[in-house]
């Protein structure tokens, strides 16, 4: 075999080579800058447990998981508490008031519960009517919340300043028929639980829910069908005095269409049976009574009683044992 040349030495074939010109120098490309060193990431310092890692400008550091769950209990804590604030004023065994923190708590409910629950926009009732009829009242007006002056009688005036004034709300209803109107109130008194038993026990022991001159007034909204309920159309009415809360429920009935009553007569008396008192004809003591229980039931269900579930009522006349003109026996639907 013959020998084999040497490889080629120098330059690879096509490569550039640098021109040259007479009297000029070859040109050297200067040799590359060093790079800068790179210096290794910072390692992570060490806290107790937790690593401390540098942050962007402007990154926002996420909250910590035990940070995130303190917060949440603390957010279902206050609603906890709110609530049961609210609810405990009628949450003692069997339904019987709480403390005097809880009994002030309902004191100002007339603020804290929207008007839709305080005052439904209907009330149903079963077996409300006169000989066991259902009965359904649709509200007309509401009015603002306001002072006691020129709600009642001066006697009934006399006889509920001995709890006070706190605040009074009102609303008024019409049946179905729209022949007659209902206007039924909550006065929220300045009274304590010893007050409040006191003047419901007066109520009882002196017949005061059935004395004529103590009836409160109607509010007759303008522009609507109890526009001309005033106080010469009143035929029935109610009182309740609350016990275990710091409230009184009332409710007057009368005649949409204007006509004068020469005899009214206490929803308790008129929802008797046998009378044949206009009030008790008409079916109005029962809408007194059957108003005034259903309010009393919502304002119980806005706070939270147990007891006041709607569509189990028996359509009862409402007058508690001692007389004071509530009762928890009646439920009501308030939808």
């Amino acid at each position: 075999m013959p020998p084999q040349p040497a490889p080629p030495t120098g330059e690879p074939l096509g490569a550039a080579r640098p021109r040259t010109t007479p009297g000029s120098r070859t040109r050297q490309e200067p040799p590359p800058a060093p790079e800068p060193p790179t210096d290794p990431p910072p390692s992570p310092q060490l806290h107790g447990s937790r690593r401390l890692l540098p942050r962007r400008e402007g990154e926002r550091r996420a909250p910590a998981p035990r940070t995130l769950a303190a917060a949440v209990c603390l957010v279902v804590g206050i609603g906890l508490l709110g609530g049961a604030a609210a609810g405990a004023w009628l949450s003692g065994p069997s339904g019987g008031p709480g403390g005097p923190d809880d009994f002030n708590s309902a004191r100002t409910l007339w603020r804290d519960v929207p008007v839709d629950e305080l005052f439904p926009e209907v009330l149903r009732s079963e077996a409300a009517g006169p000989g066991g009829s259902d009965r359904r009242w649709t509200r007309v007006a509401v009015a603002p919340d306001s002072g006691c002056a020129y709600a009642f009688d001066p006697m009934l005036t006399k006889a509920l300043s001995q709890v006070g004034c706190g605040r009074l709300v009102r609303a008024t209803y019409v049946d179905e028929t729209t022949s007659g109107v209902t206007t039924v109130g909550m006065l929220f008194t300045k009274a304590d639980e010893d007050g409040m038993k006191a003047l419901r026990k007066r109520f009882a022991v002196e017949n005061l829910t059935e004395r004529t001159d103590l009836m409160p007034r109607p509010y007759a909204a303008r522009g609507t069908v109890a526009a001309d309920f005033g106080d010469a159309q009143r035929a029935s009415w109610t009182v309740h005095v609350l016990a275990d809360a710091p409230v009184v429920v009332y409710s007057v009935t009368g005649f949409a269409d204007g006509r004068v009553v020469s005899d009214p007569q206490a929803a308790a008396e008129a929802t008797e049976k046998g009378e044949t008192s206009a009030a008790a004809q008409s079916g109005l003591g029962h809408d007194a009574q059957g108003v005034a229980d259903r309010v009393e039931q919502a304002l119980r269900q806005a706070a939270g009683d147990p007891d006041a579930v709607p569509g189990a009522t028996d359509g009862g006349s409402g007058t508690g044992e001692d007389g004071g003109g509530g009762t928890r026996t009646h439920r009501s639907s308030a939808r």
